[in-house]
């Protein structure tokens, strides 16, 4: 098995699927990394999506909320077909849809709204108090080498964000997570990132699919996999609220408010080192037991 990329040379891989092709003014296409994987990863999909909407508006526009389905599974040895309409373009506001194909089916779309840079009233709630700082949370590798059975799967993709987990992943095996009210996670793209806000906005976009449905199982002290449950994420809605850079800390707190008829609905807030409020995001997933 080769090695895989982490750090810098992972994170240069991930501005590379998000670095479309533009074939006219309103088409993009876009790739997958081959590691293996039997589905696209919902975040890279989302990203690339906004990826492409974000190429049709001002740069002065930066995007402030995007809402998207997924449809079908993404295949990842074929290209991407992303295709974007402008619903709208006002003084303020640019609206777009964005719809991703394969085989000549629609595996995704979003919307995005994007809006120029005003002065307004400005609060948020406080982060979290008493959580333990990035510096102070185990590695991934802290994680691995405690269950090295699990490590394979980790091996086969690259490693562009570093991921902290404050409680315990919902990757490890049945009966080693008790149940907890919520999921937190440190995050940060493991590298340099261009300045460019859209490829942050995209970034973090990529990085919200990761672990908001893990706060769903938190609540009965689940797990993914054999003796556990298997998911996929049916829609995702993302706000950002405040100017940041992905490639540097933030607390990703989620939460879920439900879970029924097979679907868990999971919400996330983000927070900077310094207690920012940057983003939220909610998700509704399908979750199903299995055996062992």
């Amino acid at each position: 098995m080769s090695t895989p990329l982490t750090g810098q040379a992972a994170v240069d891989q991930l501005l590379e699927v998000l670095d479309l092709k533009q074939i006219d003014a309103a088409t993009f296409q876009g790739e997958s990394p081959q590691v293996g994987a039997q589905r696209v990863f919902g975040g890279q999909v989302a990203g690339q999506a906004l990826v492409a909407a974000g190429r049709t508006v001002d740069p002065e526009r930066p995007v402030h909320s995007l809402h998207g389905y997924f449809v079908r599974p993404g295949d990842p040895t074929v290209p991407i077909d992303f295709t974007v309409e402008k619903i709208r373009d006002g003084r303020s506001f640019s609206v777009r849809r964005s719809t991703a194909q394969q085989h000549g089916r629609t595996i995704f779309f979003m919307s995005a709204s994007f809006q120029v840079v005003e002065q307004g009233l400005d609060h948020h709630t406080p982060p979290p108090q008493g959580v333990p700082g990035p510096d102070d949370t185990p590695t991934m590798l802290d994680w691995l080498a405690r269950y090295p059975d699990r490590a394979a799967a980790f091996k086969k993709a690259p490693q562009a964000i570093d991921v902290r987990y404050v409680g315990t992943p919902g990757w490890v095996p049945p009966g080693d997570r008790d149940a907890a009210d919520e999921q937190r996670v440190w995050m940060r793209i493991n590298g340099k990132l261009p300045d460019d806000p859209l490829i942050h906005a995209c970034a973090l976009t990529y990085a919200s699919d990761l672990s908001l449905l893990d706060s769903v199982l938190s609540m009965h002290g689940e797990v993914w996999g054999p003796g556990g449950v298997i998911g996929a994420s049916l829609d995702h809605a993302l706000w950002l609220h405040r100017p940041f850079r992905a490639d540097e800390w933030f607390l990703y707190d989620c939460t879920s408010p439900s879970a029924s008829g097979s679907r868990g609905l999971a919400s996330g807030r983000m927070f900077t080192e310094d207690g920012r409020h940057i983003a939220s995001a909610v998700q509704e997933g399908l979750l199903r037991r299995v055996g062992a």
